[in-house]
């Protein structure tokens, strides 16, 4: 007996993406809770350079979601999902020294970022919205 919203949530991470973790959650704030279809035009069309890597992690929790429904022989409508969570966590820093005046050296960090995508089924509400 399958229920309506019998497909699991599906994930995708990328690990040490070469982009500021600050500045991936700017993007990641954009598609939060949006519909998968909303999320991947906003990302498209986001001037930021940090969209590239976040719409490839979200296109793969999609493929994951695919995946997990033929599994199971459900059905499967790419339209239907939502992006219940997306997060950035930090990475590895690289250390890069950089020769300054005077015979010193100045740091210079090169941070990366964990980037975490999940998406799942529209929640339906069946309490009518009210407790």
């Amino acid at each position: 007996m399958a229920t309506e919203n019998s497909i699991l949530e599906a994930r995708a991470i990328a690990r040490h993406v070469r982009v500021t973790p600050m500045k991936a959650r700017r993007v990641v704030d954009l598609i939060r809770g949006k519909n998968t279809v909303e999320a991947i035009s906003v990302l498209r069309f986001a001037p930021q350079s940090a969209s590239e890597p976040v719409l490839k992690v979200l296109e793969s929790a999609i493929a994951n979601a695919r995946v997990q429904a033929d599994k199971t022989a459900e059905r499967f409508d790419e339209r239907e999902l939502v992006v219940a969570k997306a997060f950035v966590d930090e990475g590895p820093t690289m250390k890069r020294f950089r020769p300054r005046a005077q015979g010193r050296a100045s740091r210079i960090n090169k941070r990366t970022s964990h980037i975490t995508v999940v998406v799942a089924p529209k929640p339906t509400s069946t309490n009518g919205g009210t407790r």
